[in-house]
């Protein structure tokens, strides 16, 4: 699917009706055969970059083309409830032309949301900020990670339940997909900004890639802080769920014990042999209050006993 846009009044504008040729920002979601075919043929786009833009395995490396140059980033997938609780990482293309951007990426999402899109200068200006929103995206799941983590630590404490193990390492296993992309993305930015004088960045962009960087070393620290806490108290909620396992056991024992006890009185004056009190008028209420007197005793016990 291809979408044009215009730069109108210092904001980013869909037209549909402008030519790829004439429009600012040309982006393509999981595009077509042909549209694969217009961008390796018409744009020189090389086809290898291309494959890289919709591969999510993809490690994210800065290229420079006789044309253009080219971005592949790795950003946060949109998460869904089929995805149980694994958070994924997706590639995207950004290849800055001189007169034009063209966008890459497999899923259809809103790009250009958020203040940092109210106001665009230049095609340099989306680019950069279609950056620093997918680090607000890292960011913003990071939290998600951690808000999800403490819920499921505070069920833990009274579950034996696997499942709540089985939650906590696929948060495990979001947080090395998010930790080893972001510290890729981390390297492209820094072969970015080498190439800065390159792409005519003035003044005010190479801060703007400068903030970048410091966002994403940010956003790295705070992945790998949640991911060593994760990893540290890993197996200290699996003796959690352990204890509370031994706990349940003990119940039910004594549960067992419990009922075991005035069912061995009753069942000695059920024996088919002459026993006392066979003949006794009240001898059906004597037993069971010798059988109450059993379990009186049996929990006098466990309570000396601290049981």
């Amino acid at each position: 699917m291809q979408k044009t846009y215009v730069l109108k009044d210092n904001k980013i504008v869909e037209d549909e009706n402008i030519s790829a040729n004439a429009c600012d920002v040309l982006l393509f979601v999981d595009p077509t055969s042909a549209e694969q075919q217009y961008l390796i043929n018409e744009l020189k786009i090389d086809e290898h970059t291309l494959a890289s833009a919709m591969d999510p395995e993809e490690l994210p490396r800065v290229e420079q083309e006789p044309n253009h140059t080219a971005l592949i980033l790795n950003r946060p997938r949109n998460y869904s409830g089929k995805d149980q609780l694994v958070f994924k990482v997706a590639s995207m293309g950004l290849f800055m032309f001189k007169d034009k951007l063209v966008i890459v990426m497999t899923e259809d999402i809103p790009l250009f949301i958020g203040k940092r899109f109210n106001t665009i200068s230049s095609t340099q200006d989306v680019f950069l900020k279609i950056i620093y929103n997918a680090i607000a995206h890292y960011l913003e799941h990071l939290r998600v990670i951690n808000l999800i983590s403490e819920e499921i630590e505070k069920k833990m404490t009274e579950s034996v339940d696997n499942k709540y193990l089985l939650n906590l390492f696929s948060l495990e296993k979001s947080l090395v997909y998010y930790i080893s992309a972001i510290t890729a993305n981390g390297f492209a930015f820094e072969k970015l900004r080498n190439f800065s004088a390159r792409l005519g960045f003035d003044e005010a962009s190479r801060e703007t890639l400068d903030d970048i960087i410091v966002e994403n070393t940010q956003s790295q620290k705070q992945a790998e802080i949640y991911s060593d806490i994760l990893a540290g108290l890993m197996d200290a909620r699996a003796s959690i769920v352990n204890n509370n396992l031994n706990l349940l056991i003990k119940r039910l024992n004594n549960i067992t014990i419990g009922i075991m006890v005035p069912t061995f009185v009753v069942s000695a004056f059920s024996m088919n042999v002459r026993i006392p009190l066979a003949q006794h008028y009240y001898a059906f209420w004597i037993v069971m209050a010798l059988g109450l007197l059993s379990v009186w005793a049996m929990i006098s016990i466990w309570k000396y006993k601290k049981w």
